[in-house]
């Protein structure tokens, strides 16, 4: 896909999130009921909808602006490759919150950006290109901080999130990536 295909895609996407914030606005934060609960059997959709909610609206603009930063760099990869990425960060990074989580409602995207951060880093290595190594590189200079959030810090912080996500996105890079002969 072109930057201009990709940019389009890009735009969809986030106007999903923009959405959904929107609504979750209008309703008073009542669609945050759909996040996830650990262990909680009705809340295991929340592993599909907590990327979408947010606690308020700066939680919301923290995840949003790296999330599209990451969302534009995957998608140079294809937007079928994207979208197994997102899948298997949102579905593995979802589930071992629920299933290893500690017992409180876990929203935002935070875990699909560390997720798409680590898959950015082992991909661009794996790759050996050049251009692709020196993006990892740039990623990891710019956002590395990042790395302190896999551990516990503030209480209302998904820590659970991060690091899963993170360790999703590596799994990611590892069953997706692949050299690239054509694009998706």
């Amino acid at each position: 896909m072109t930057d201009k295909q990709n940019i389009k895609v890009l735009l969809w996407i986030l106007a999903s999130f923009a959405l959904i914030e929107l609504l979750n606005v209008l309703t008073g934060r009542s669609l945050n009921q759909l996040g996830i609960v650990p262990r909680q059997g009705e809340a295991l959709w929340g592993v599909l909808f907590a990327p979408w909610l947010h606690a308020n609206l700066s939680h919301f603009f923290s995840n949003i602006l790296a999330l599209a930063l990451f969302s534009f760099l995957v998608l140079d990869y294809g937007i079928k490759r994207y979208l197994l990425v997102c899948g298997t960060i949102i579905i593995v990074g979802g589930l071992c919150v629920w299933l290893f989580g500690r017992n409180a409602l876990h929203v935002g995207a935070s875990g699909l950006v560390y997720g798409l951060f680590a898959f950015l880093l082992l991909a661009g290595f794996l790759s050996r290109e050049f251009i692709k190594i020196v993006i990892a590189m740039l990623v990891l200079a710019l956002y590395g901080g990042l790395l302190f959030g896999i551990f516990p810090s503030q209480p209302f912080i998904s820590w659970e999130s991060h690091l899963f996500g993170f360790l999703s996105g590596l799994l990611a890079a590892r069953l997706w990536y692949k050299p690239e002969t054509s694009r998706d």
